[in-house]
Formats: structure tokens, sequence, C-alpha cells
């Protein structure tokens, strides 16, 4: 995301200029009302438009969604002012645009627009963690969601004050001027930067000389900042270490639990969630830091390696980017090895992370299509189909480059080294090329790695797991027999944001009233999510072949209870990677180098 002027130096400006805001900054006023019916009241005072600026333009996506949102489909009443208050005529001409028939008059915009939390839309709706919120006690507000621009003024400063209910708090990377506006100093930059406000906790600790903020809502009053944080502050301090130094001065965490896991986004300074109320478990903990890592080191890709697509983002045609393997996958793939790095997660776990990631790929995803194609293709339906797997493929193949580049150089310099030197290379303010990034890449590294690309980025040739694994020591088998009986449902499972699907079901659970494509809800009465389904699966295989068992699925949009026994089948681990008994000393001095930050 574009890096844009500091926020202090951007105050000063505006409190130099105080007199003539209005010719000099876009400003937008927000009434976050919670008895305004599930909608947002905007006010925006514009400097004098020339014909250049005749249309309003509202986002059509924004960065780090790959998605179509389609922000005027919320809006409900639009209009235009002169500057004696009396109404100029608008056109709807567009999904996202309305145009201003004499611009040069136009003093003040007014609209209404509507959260997008639970919206009727069928199609293309927006991710709760990308969206608006409005109830009684809180808001979660995204830029994109609220403001536009007239067309041309894309990178003009802006400033926003918010109304809202007295008592509530307010979490957002943003900082306030003298007059309690919030400033940013350009429309990417108030995208790049949500809000959370209401009845909230927050806490806060010190990476080195960064401060990381952490604001929650709970609807319950559940789950509460502080031990949130601490229970985060072990993988903070290892991304620290991973990172050597964090490229920024200020990070915030911002969190709304309220009735569902709906993801995360990440933004440059700050990063938000979307998850569903429940104790504060160490399963769920450890479900939450492990996400936070992921959203963390955005401050790495893509705040300081990025393509001019994403440095001039386009708000209007949403355009992707053949390096959403950069930007998602290698930040996955960093995810989990700094935490394996600094101790949070052992050998044994990143390797069955590692044979999931492989197991989506095979079974939830196309295998023949490429990390690049999906890229180019985000925003579309079709690469929508395939988008989870940049998560998936995206980060096993990241951990293969890894491997390679520390074969190549000896056990002196991975993946993780080549991106602090990119890092350096270009940073914030310089992107690098769309076009020639393979090259620029390959040419900073070894020839080798040019092919690495060609074969596995750009095209889809299946992944050598087997070879390279096999140089750290690590055995990888795509079957494996072990000959031990465990209890067994009678099914495989797909889960997909959070919600999972049975899948190649036996004639037993059939016989019980199961159905391919029926979600599973709660087993044996606990309800099942992202963050237990593992454990829950752990649990059946320990469990007795024969014995009595109740489930909640849902079929056809309806909740039914069932009662079946467990069947009992050989446990058979597919894509199984498991450490060599009998490891060579090469390949334990490269498992050395491949286990430390170097």
């Amino acid at each position: 995301m574009k890096h844009l002027l500091h926020l202090g130096l951007l105050t000063g400006f505006l409190l130099a200029a105080a007199p003539t805001h209005a010719q000099k900054v876009l400003t937008y006023t927000v009434d976050v009302d919670p008895a305004a019916q599930d909608q947002f009241q905007v006010k925006l005072a514009v400097p004098k438009l020339g014909k250049e600026q005749s249309v309003y333009q509202f986002a059509a996506t924004a960065p780090g969604t790959y998605q179509v949102m389609d922000i005027g489909r919320f809006v409900r009443k639009f209009e235009a002012f002169d500057s004696k208050g009396k109404p100029l005529e608008v056109k709807h001409i567009s999904t996202n645009q309305w145009q201003f028939l004499k611009p040069e008059k136009v003093r003040e915009i007014r609209y209404t627009i509507a959260k997008t939390w639970n919206a009727p839309f069928p199609e293309h709706q927006v991710y709760r963690m990308c969206g608006s919120q409005l109830d009684a006690s809180h808001a979660l507000l995204n830029g994109q969601c609220l403001f536009g621009y007239p067309q041309g003024w894309q990178a003009k400063p802006l400033r926003v004050k918010l109304n809202y209910p007295s008592g509530w708090k307010v979490g957002t990377p943003l900082t306030q001027d003298a007059e309690g506006y919030y400033t940013a100093a350009t429309y990417d930059r108030i995208v790049d930067s949500p809000i959370l406000l209401g009845r909230l906790t927050e806490s806060s600790t010190k990476l080195g000389d960064a401060e990381v903020a952490l604001y929650c809502y709970s609807q319950t009053d559940m789950i509460q900042a502080q031990p949130l944080l601490q229970n985060m502050q072990q993988m903070l301090d290892a991304a620290q270490k991973f990172l050597v130094q964090l490229p920024v001065k200020r990070y915030t965490f911002l969190y709304d639990f309220e009735d569902r896991d709906a993801g995360a986004w990440e933004h440059s300074y700050s990063s938000e969630y979307a998850a569903r109320e429940s104790p504060l478990t160490p399963q769920k903990a450890a479900s939450i830091t492990s996400t936070a890592a992921h959203e963390f080191f955005h401050v790495v890709t893509p705040l300081n390696i990025h393509s001019e697509i994403i440095e001039h983002f386009n708000f209007v045609q949403p355009t992707g980017s053949e390096h959403l393997w950069l930007y998602e996958g290698t930040t996955e793939w960093a995810s989990d090895l700094m935490q394996l790095r600094g101790g949070l997660m052992t050998l044994d776990d990143y390797l069955k992370e590692l044979s999931a990631k492989v197991n989506y790929d095979h079974h939830a995803a196309d295998t023949t299509y490429s990390l690049s194609k999906l890229g180019l293709n985000s925003f579309s339906d079709e690469g929508q189909r395939q988008y989870g797997n940049i998560y998936q493929r995206g980060a096993v193949t990241a951990a293969l480059l890894d491997l390679r580049l520390l074969e190549l150089s000896g056990g002196k310099r991975g993946l993780r080294e080549v991106i602090l030197d990119l890092t350096k290379k270009y940073g914030p303010d310089k992107p690098f090329n769309e076009k020639t990034f393979f090259q620029e890449f390959t040419q900073m590294t070894y020839p080798e790695i040019g092919d690495f690309f060609k074969r596995y980025v750009q095209n889809a040739e299946p992944l050598p797991l087997a070879e390279y694994f096999a140089k750290v020591g690590i055995q990888y088998t795509p079957v494996l027999h072990t000959g031990q009986k465990v209890g067994y449902l009678g099914s495989s499972f797909m889960t997909l944001s959070g919600v999972t699907t049975f899948k190649d079901i036996s004639p037993d659970l059939q016989a019980c009233g199961v159905t391919n494509g029926d979600q599973l809800v709660a087993y044996q009465g606990t309800p099942i999510r992202a963050d237990n389904f593992r454990t829950t699966l752990d649990q059946i295989k320990t469990s007795k072949p024969g014995q009595a068992y109740d489930m909640t699925i849902r079929h056809e949009g309806a909740e039914k209870k069932v009662r079946c026994r467990l069947l009992e089948r050989e446990d058979v681990k597919f894509y199984d990677f498991s450490v060599m008994p009998n490891a060579t000393p090469e390949q334990l001095a490269l498992r050395k180098a491949w286990m430390t930050n170097l």
C-alpha cells in the first residue's frame, strides 16, 4: 500500500493554513448514530471544483481485498449544494459514480450510505473485516465504505470529523489535529486506516522503539484487550527478531468479536479482525495469534515491497497483480516460520501446517492454476474461486523458494534475508516494476531462481516437495499407511471461510441423513469452528469405533440433528511431512540454518 506524508507534517500544514481549510483540503463529517437505522450520514466540504472533477467516485474495490466491492451500491441518497445551500442537479451515471452538471458551483456534497454488514446483495458481498458495521454499542468504519472523492483528487489531503455517542472510545492508526479532525494525506491513506469505535477495551506494548496498540470490541465483553495482547506478545517478539527492526513506529490491532469468524484485513500501519466471540481458551488464543502473525508481517509486503499497481491503486477499475504470491503467499510462509523460529510452534506442528496447506491445494483448489494467473485474475469470479490457494500453495511455494536459496547459498542466505534486502532496495516510497520483478529478484540471487519462478509461480508444475524438503532432512510422503485403526465419521471435509462441509461421504453416514455439501455445525454438542475443527478430528480418531455420537448439520439452509455410530478405518496420513530419523550431517546443517534467523 502507498506510503504517504507523515501525519505530523500534514497536521502542521493544516494548522498553519487553518483560515483556508476549505480551499486546501477535502473536509468530511460523518455522523455515526446508532439510531440511524444502520446508515451513516456523510457531508463533504470541497474546494472549488473544475470540469475534471465533475464526477464523484466511490470505490469499486480496495487494496488487499482482491474482491469487487462496488460501494456505490450502498449509497441511499446523494445530493450537492452551492455556497448558499441551494441544491444542484446530479446524475447517477454508473454503479459507483455520480456526475455534477455544474461542478464549478458545488461547495458541499451530502449522502447517506448504508453499512455493508448483512447487506442484501446476492453477489460480491463485502468481506466483513473490510466493511462497515453500526449497532447500539459500536461501529467499524473502513474508508472505502464511507468516502468517495471527486475524480482527479485521489491524491488530495483530507480530514475527517466523526460525530458519535459520548462515552465511545476510538481505535485507529490515524491521528487527530488540534481541531479534532482525523487527517490523511490522500484518499489511499484513509482507505488504509480503519476506525473501530464504541465500547472498547485497549492495551499497548513496546517493540523496540515502536508502539503496538490493541483495541477490542467484544459483544458481551467476554474478550478483553489486555489478555489478548499478552497472548500475542511472544509472537510480536518473534516478529521483531525475524525482521531485525520494525519498519513502522506505531502499529494498531483492531478486533471486532461478534457472531462469526469472518477473517482479517492487513493495512500499512494496522490490521483489523472480525471474529466469533467465545471464551479466550488457549486454542482460541493460539488461532488469533497465528492470524495476527500473518497480518502483522504485511508491514513488509506490501508496505515496503510492492509494485506500481499497489503504489498507484486503481479504485475505479480493479487491477490484479501477478505478485500476489509475494504479498500473501510469502507473508503466510513468514508468519509460520517466524513462529517456528520464535518457539511458538514446534517443528511437528509446523509440518502439520504444511500438510494442511498441501491438502488444500490438492482438494479445494485447481493445482493447474498458477500463482501468477491467480494474482492477475484475483478480482474476477474465476480467480475468486481459487483465491484461498494463494495462502496455501502460495505459502508452500515460498517455503520451497526458501529451501532452494539456502541450498544455493550453502546455508548462508534464505528467503528471509532476500526479503530484508528487498526492503532496503525498495521501501514504502519506491515500487518495483510489475513486469521485471522476477528478473530483478533473480539478479539479486542466483540464475537457478529464474527457472524456479518460471516453473512454480508463472506456471503450475507439480511442486518438488519430496526433493526440496529432503535437503533439510524432512521426508515427504503423499500417502502414508500407518496400519493403525482409528475412529472415523465416514467422510472427508472441506473448510472454506470458516464453514466446514461434508465431502465424499460413506453409505453409513448417508444412512444417518447426511449428504455431500451439508455443513457440520456441531459434534457432540460442541459448535464446530475453524479454531477447534482439528481438535475435534483428533478426538474422533481416539474414540472407540461403534460408539454412538450426535451431530448437528445444516442441510439446504435448515439445521437438524442426526445420531450415528463411529466407523473404523486405517489411519492413513495424506501429504505427510516427518523428520528423517537418519538425516546426514549435511542435511542437519542445512536444517539448522533453515530454522535460524541468519
